[in-house]
């Protein structure tokens, strides 16, 4: 499937849920380490299985004190003979304890990143593994309660002695770095259309409740000042979505969108947060903080796209660069 593809099918289902985009979102952000770096007896065991049945797989990277700053992970791979020991924990893992198969059957992966070098340089510090779920030592903490997407399984992983074959190595040994954020280029795409999604949902909630609810004798939508709120909410949806779809179809055309990708992920995550928080906010008054009303979820829902895969000031910092 093209990144194109893949961008139009994540926002329209974020546009029911954004935690079920997320779910099957962080899917991909998981496999695409193998598709990238992965040799094909790699890619035909982990990635056949996703195939096979419907499995889940997570990408195992942050940690309590490295999120965006991806350097400072403090997980550890030691090399003994033709296997390595993996020790530590990673937290806020999309789909950590839905990968595993209760049965103790091959199941779901996660791809870990430890460092194998601590001292050599950032760029060739840390390695990528892919690592069965169920493999000994790993445990999985209890699943923490998101603001918004509660649907979506979130929680930490523990590496306790943890043995990994060496043919499970992506890449090369040190070239961890490269493969984790490699894959950022494929997935940003598709999370920032998650963002369009809930942005629309949020406009199109806004607009029928503006025809509902009076005001001085009239809905609310007959208000100048209402119709502008509107009117901002479409044009930045729409811009958006075109910054987007250019970001994967430069991917899609085998040229680096890594620029294209961080715009596109800062653009329309700030402008979900504007329909949602702001301007929607502004719509609905006191009810937007009332349990079971729309409003309150797609404010709650926002959050999740200006952290995930990355800060806002990370991307930033990208765009920086690109210059």
């Amino acid at each position: 499937m093209h990144t194109v593809e893949a961008c139009i099918i994540n926002e329209e289902l974020a546009y029911g849920c954004s935690g079920c985009s997320t779910a099957v979102e962080a899917n991909t952000l998981a496999q695409m380490p193998l598709i990238l770096a992965g040799n094909d007896f790699i890619k035909k065991k982990y990635l056949g299985r996703m195939t096979e049945a419907p499995l889940k797989c997570a990408y195992g990277v942050s940690e309590a004190g490295a999120g965006s700053d991806v350097a400072a992970i403090k997980t550890r791979a030691a090399k003994k003979g033709n296997e390595y020991v993996l020790n530590g924990s990673k937290l806020w893992i999309t789909n950590g304890g839905v990968a595993q198969d209760d049965d103790g059957n091959d199941g779901g992966w996660y791809f870990v990143l430890a460092v194998t070098d601590p001292d050599a340089p950032v760029g060739k510090r840390m390695t990528g593994f892919v690592v069965d779920a169920n493999t000994p030592g790993i445990s999985v903490g209890a699943k923490l309660v998101n603001m918004g997407q509660r649907c979506s399984d979130t929680r930490p992983l523990f590496f306790d002695n943890v043995v990994i074959p060496e043919e499970n190595v992506l890449g090369a040994e040190g070239a961890g770095f490269k493969v984790a954020m490699g894959a950022f280029d494929n997935t940003r795409p598709p999370v920032a259309a998650g963002a369009v999604g809930v942005a629309r949902r949020a406009m199109d909630e806004a607009y029928k409740y503006s025809q509902e609810r009076n005001s001085m004798g009239v809905p609310i939508f007959d208000h100048q000042s209402v119709a502008f709120m509107l009117a901002d909410m479409a044009t930045g949806i729409e811009a958006s979505r075109l910054l987007i779809y250019k970001s994967g179809y430069e991917i899609d055309s085998g040229r680096s969108n890594t620029m294209f990708a961080s715009m596109a992920k800062v653009f329309a995550a700030e402008h979900c947060n504007k329909v949602t928080m702001h301007k929607q906010v502004e719509y609905w008054r006191r009810w937007w903080s009332v349990d079971g009303y729309h409003a309150k979820l797609r404010v709650c829902e926002w959050t999740f796209f200006s952290y995930f895969e990355r800060s806002m000031t990370s991307k930033r910092l990208i765009l920086n660069c690109c210059f």
